[in-house]
């Protein structure tokens, strides 16, 4: 008997968000089928792979990522390095030194790190805060100012600081908000409701559902993701229509 492929079409899509400016931008989004199903239609745009530097520089980094790395001492050289990366679609700066419970540095001292590094690549770039709330509402709005014209992509809006990173980074800066929430679809739908809700496009945000990487905990965040995009495409839930963006080096590192 013949096998009569009937492919699974939605009249929904994934918004299509771009980081970057000029010649040197990233796509992502605008699928309309679920991951790796490209028997029903084509993948717009392919998933894109981030390579990820510290402001610590290589305190702490193993061996192997010394090794890659040496000859860089400056935070400007290691960025070199990590766009010429095989494989490397964008650039991802962590500013893990901030953190009050660690480096504790000062958003000055920051804030030159984003520039260094922003003057020394011209690749779509990622910031991430120092994952402390109260930190990066102050930090994350002057990176999205210094940054002004690049049109990054900053992580991380949370349900406890959306109100100044939102406001900051998508109005009055226009660059693309990271929205983070704790690999649940409702805190993932409503973190996005509020945000748009502050007039946000959501052509300028970005979901980050949270990660893991080890036991039960991966397979949340699978089956968080299949239920986002499932609601996304067969619902046409339009508050769930954002590309997905998972920081996973630092829990992998950690595994």
């Amino acid at each position: 008997m013949p096998f009569n492929q009937k492919p699974h079409k939605f009249n929904a899509k994934i918004n299509t968000v771009t980081i970057g400016s000029g010649d040197k931008t990233v796509t992502l989004g605008g699928e309309s089928t679920f991951p790796f199903y490209t028997f029903d239609a084509p993948t717009e745009n392919a998933p894109k792979v981030g390579v990820e530097i510290s402001d610590m520089g290589m305190e702490g980094m193993c061996d192997g990522i010394k090794a890659y790395y040496e000859g860089a001492s400056t935070m400007a050289e290691i960025a070199k390095k990590a766009v010429e990366m095989e494989g490397a679609d964008f650039l991802v700066l962590s500013l893990e030194g901030g953190d009050p419970n660690g480096a504790d540095k000062s958003i000055d001292e920051l804030i030159e790190v984003v520039k260094e590094v922003a003057n020394a690549v011209d690749a779509p770039l990622v910031v991430e805060g120092c994952k402390n709330v109260e930190k990066d509402a102050e930090l994350l709005p002057k990176v999205a100012d210094v940054l002004q014209g690049r049109n990054v992509l900053l992580l991380s809006e949370k349900e406890e600081n959306y109100k100044a990173i939102g406001a900051a980074a998508g109005l009055a800066y226009d660059q693309i908000v990271g929205a983070e929430s704790a690999v649940d679809i409702n805190l993932a739908k409503q973190l996005n409701v509020v945000t748009t809700q502050l007039g946000v496009k959501p052509e300028k945000i970005v979901m980050n559902v949270g990660s893991a990487t080890a036991g039960y905990g991966y397979e949340y965040v699978v089956s968080t993701m299949d239920r986002i995009k499932g609601a996304a495409l067969s619902q046409n839930d339009a508050m769930l229509q954002m590309p997905i963006i998972t920081p996973v080096s630092s829990e992998t590192y950690g595994v």
